[in-house]
């Protein structure tokens, strides 16, 4: 399906990231798996990757850095050809109520989460315009849509992906270029296993189907928006929440 494509994916190295660079391994794409600080997580995605019969390379770079995610496409481009695909998965949490919330823990998150989209998209749009073609897949968050308590800043960082999603469409539509972005609910990774089973439990109330989602179920979804099926939609957001925002 994504035979001879090439696709990016930032903070591939675990969780969503890792079963999205899964999923589009298997779909046929060479994944370029970034990661910030865990290069044996990263490895370790490779090697099953490749185990299964894919094409996979790895890419440290802080997606908070400008002229890193410069550096990574312009590399990315060099040395594979083209970048087809972006999913722009990599993002981090401070979690804490606004009155106890630092300016650092709000600018860190903001950086890395919504600044880092920008980064790797306009680094990457070029590219994709000259082409008159492409796939950019941001990953928001059901936060970035209802808001949750003790998460201004992932929150903010995650309605603005949205915000960012629908206006860079409107500029890339022309070119052949779509993009969409991707609110997962409550999904089974390492920062919901950290919940309290009281939290957990309280929050699998909120879903009307009752329980989390897998990672598994954000990679089907990119898996789609990055096919040829999906060309004919850009700007939209797809909640895969089990309901949690309708």
């Amino acid at each position: 399906m994504l035979e001879g494509q090439v696709a990016v994916v930032t903070g591939a190295s675990r969780g969503i990231g890792a079963a999205i660079a899964k999923r589009l391994a298997m779909d046929g794409a060479l994944v370029i798996i970034n990661y910030q600080g865990s290069q044996e997580r990263a490895e370790q995605v490779k090697k099953e990757i490749e185990e299964n019969g894919g094409k996979a390379a790895l890419w440290q770079c802080n997606v908070a850095d400008a002229a890193a995610c410069q550096e990574m496409m312009d590399g990315v481009r060099k040395e594979y050809g083209a970048v087809d695909i972006l999913v722009n998965n990599a993002g981090i949490n401070r979690d804490g109520l606004l009155i106890a919330m630092t300016p650092e823990d709000f600018d860190q998150v903001v950086r890395t989460n919504l600044y880092g989209c920008f980064y790797c998209t306009k680094a990457a749009a070029r590219g994709m315009i000259r082409k008159r073609s492409g796939r950019i897949i941001n990953i928001s968050s059901v936060s970035g849509v209802m808001g949750n308590a003790g998460q201004a800043n992932y929150a903010a960082s995650k309605a603005g992906i949205i915000g960012f999603t629908k206006t860079v469409a409107r500029e890339l539509a022309g070119r052949g270029v779509t993009v969409n972005a991707i609110a997962p609910g409550f999904i089974e990774t390492d920062m919901t296993e950290k919940l309290s089973e009281e939290v957990r439990t309280a929050a699998a109330q909120q879903i009307p189907q009752k329980r989390f989602g897998k990672p598994e179920d954000i990679a089907a979804a990119v898996s789609f928006l990055a096919s040829a099926e999906a060309g004919y939609i850009t700007g939209q957001v797809l909640g895969v929440d089990g309901g949690m925002a309708m």
